[in-house]
């Protein structure tokens, strides 16, 4: 499952400390998942699950001064500078923390079912961790729960994959929202969709406005290579500002229709339906582990995007109550 660390302009873990919460995530969900598989497996034991209320992180429950004794106590780890990324295993107090404690509503008959129904409550989960942190939070546009696209990028890929959702970057005091962008060890991929009626053909030019055909009408859309163009300017840009070699490309992308673009500019990926499972397959199949640099090129994204929060209610609390040891 891919890790959103920034969605649009709210604020987010990641963007914290992008050294330490890809791993532990990554950790958290290995564990999460062997505690449901094995429920799953006892049946009495999964049906303890199913009768609790939903938590979906264990430090909503934690007492608050609890928190907040263990965020003092919290240093951030450093990146090391080797090809493959690890990270030190932190203490029992810090990784309680970030629990969470997986609920099912039914119990799933398949372990495919099993499967959807724990991708689904990690989805929730992810969008916790990119709307709040231990003292500040962002307000989420519900639609965002229901994002088919979204869902998409974090579902289907591997939690190697670092995905920035529309983000909206801040450059010369100006905001720009941008294209989707994942971040994979190896290669950076500025996607954009289009998608509509299924076997809708789209007839590609330089122009503006490219041509949508299907068995019943035509129409123009918006050529777009102009936003993907924009958002590969914006990445290539930082990591010249900080030194970060790493491919980008550009993605066009119809799982349900077809490009009829000869003259495509050579630097620009046209998948459609007919190219679509085998480009799928390739991203699936991706072993790579975090690696330092794909960190780096996150953080330098990070710091340009902007971010829309509002302080915690719970931390005007500790101006007035002093934090004992």
């Amino acid at each position: 499952m891919g890790q959103l660390i920034k969605l649009q302009d709210y604020v987010s873990r990641y963007e914290r400390d992008i050294f330490l919460y890809p791993s532990r995530y990554v950790r958290l969900k290995k564990q999460q998942w062997n505690k449901v598989y094995s429920a799953w497996e006892n049946q009495s034991m999964f049906e303890e699950l199913t009768e609790t209320e939903p938590e979906w992180l264990e430090e909503e429950k934690q007492p608050f001064f609890d928190k907040v004794k263990g965020l003092l106590k919290f240093g951030k780890k450093e990146a090391e500078e080797e090809e493959t990324y690890q990270i030190e295993e932190p203490h029992d107090e810090e990784e309680n923390m970030f629990q969470f404690s997986p609920n099912f509503s039914s119990q799933p008959d398949t372990l495919d079912e099993l499967k959807q129904q724990f991708l689904d409550q990690l989805f929730r989960f992810q969008m916790k961790w990119a709307s709040t942190t231990i003292t500040e939070q962002s307000f989420v546009d519900k639609m965002f729960y229901f994002d088919e696209r979204l869902k998409y990028f974090l579902q289907r890929f591997p939690d190697t994959f670092l995905v920035l959702y529309h983000p909206i970057f801040l450059l010369k005091k100006a905001p720009v929202e941008v294209e989707t962008i994942i971040i994979t060890p190896t290669e950076v991929y500025c996607i954009t969709f289009l998608e509509k009626e299924d076997l809708s053909v789209y007839i590609g030019s330089k122009e503006r406005f490219w041509t949508k055909r299907n068995q019943t009408s035509e129409e123009k859309v918006l050529n777009p290579l102009l936003a993907l163009n924009r958002t590969e300017k914006i990445v290539k840009k930082i990591f010249e500002l900080y030194e970060i070699e790493m491919p980008t490309h550009k993605v066009v992308l119809s799982r349900n229709g077809y490009f009829d673009y000869p003259s495509a500019p050579y630097d620009v990926q046209l998948i459609e339906k007919r190219n679509y499972d085998k480009w799928f397959e390739s991203k699936r199949a991706h072993r790579s582990p975090l690696k330092a640099i794909q960190l780096k090129a996150a953080q330098a994204l990070l710091q340009y995007c902007q971010t829309t929060s509002v302080r915690r209610l719970e931390w005007d609390v500790v101006k007035e109550k002093p934090i004992q040891d």
